[in-house]
């Protein structure tokens, strides 16, 4: 609770409903004053009005993008912590965000735990690697169902954008998730 300075506010902007009410209990639990939004408009007008000491910011949100929470935030209180946390990872992306103004950027699925070790992290220094990282076969499985549920769960569509045959994506998806 000291690493955490006086003002302990944290904005949480996440379009899934259930995991921002999950991840605001948990980083109360840990001395944060946390405040929810669900959408782009939402969090830009927390920004604007009650500019947190401390943000984590999802990149897609059904509204927009999340960076733009994040100009906002950075252009009323520059010295804000802002983590962007987001399910579609790419250093394109992470590139994007610390541009933008992020002081850190993580993939989910992320614990509460590795979301305040990044947003109290101080200096060049890296967090901590995390406790049980998915296996590379996990995220490569992540991956394929993304792009397969963002393709309207069309094989021919999803094996063509992945440059991959028709026939080993259909067993790919018919397997269970690996560990």
């Amino acid at each position: 609770m000291l690493e955490l300075g006086a003002d302990r506010s944290l904005l949480l902007v996440d379009d899934d409903e259930p995991f921002v009410k999950r991840l605001a209990r948990a980083m109360e639990k840990r001395g944060f004053v946390p405040e929810t939004a669900e959408s782009v408009a939402m969090g830009k007008a927390i920004a604007q009005t009650r500019p947190p000491a401390y943000a984590v910011i999802d990149l897609r949100l059904e509204d927009g993008n999340g960076l733009d929470v994040v100009e906002a935030l950075r252009e009323r209180r520059p010295d804000c912590r802002i983590v962007v946390l987001t399910g579609y990872g790419a250093i394109a992306t992470a590139v994007a965000a610390v541009k933008a103004g992020a002081t850190d950027y993580l993939s989910k699925p992320a614990d509460a735990n590795d979301i305040t070790n990044a947003l109290l992290s101080k200096g060049e220094a890296l967090p901590p690697p995390p406790e049980n990282p998915m296996s590379a076969d996990r995220v490569r499985w992540e991956h394929i169902q993304r792009v397969y549920e963002q393709c309207d769960r069309n094989v021919s569509e999803t094996a063509r954008r992945l440059n991959m045959h028709r026939r080993t994506l259909q067993r790919i998806l018919a397997k269970r998730s690996p560990k």
